[in-house]
């Protein structure tokens, strides 16, 4: 199967959608914690889920089984915290979920993980898609940037 990823900031709505449009994904798996925050711009819940509808003509699942926890997510964004601390309590958070029986591989198979960071490298998205390519096994990631 087929997974894609995204993230919104440092893009534009038209790159943004014209990237979804050609990647082939079926659905957003929004995997934010927050996800109606005035600071998303086009990628607020409401909003995300018409444009998705109407220009992509994809679904849009909101998946916070697979976003850090506020505490977690604090620690790293408003206290500067060290990117192998944060790794490392999501992918157990991620084991204490059990996310790989919890998540059903139907609604993964050519979905795509929104977040909002712009690249993959330190973002939960890229961690939760490689744990479950670890746990699944048959799945290409494909991060579109």
């Amino acid at each position: 199967m087929k997974l894609f990823t995204i993230g919104f900031t440092k893009k534009s709505a038209e790159a943004f959608f014209t990237k979804l449009k050609r990647s082939g994904a079926k659905r957003i798996l929004d995997v934010r914690l927050n996800n109606i925050s005035q600071l998303a711009g086009f990628a607020k819940r409401n909003d995300l889920e018409f444009f998705l509808r109407e220009i992509c003509h994809m679904d849009y699942v909101h998946v916070p089984e697979l976003a850090p926890t506020q505490d977690i997510l604090d620690e790293y964004k408003k206290n500067r915290g060290d990117w192998a601390v944060y790794e490392q309590k999501f992918l157990e958070l991620m084991r204490k979920r059990e996310i790989e029986k919890r998540i059903d591989p139907a609604l993964i198979a050519d979905g795509c993980l929104l977040c909002s960071e712009d690249k993959p490298h330190h973002c939960h998205r890229r961690l939760v898609a490689e744990y479950l390519k670890s746990h699944w096994g048959d799945i290409e990631v494909v991060h579109i940037v």
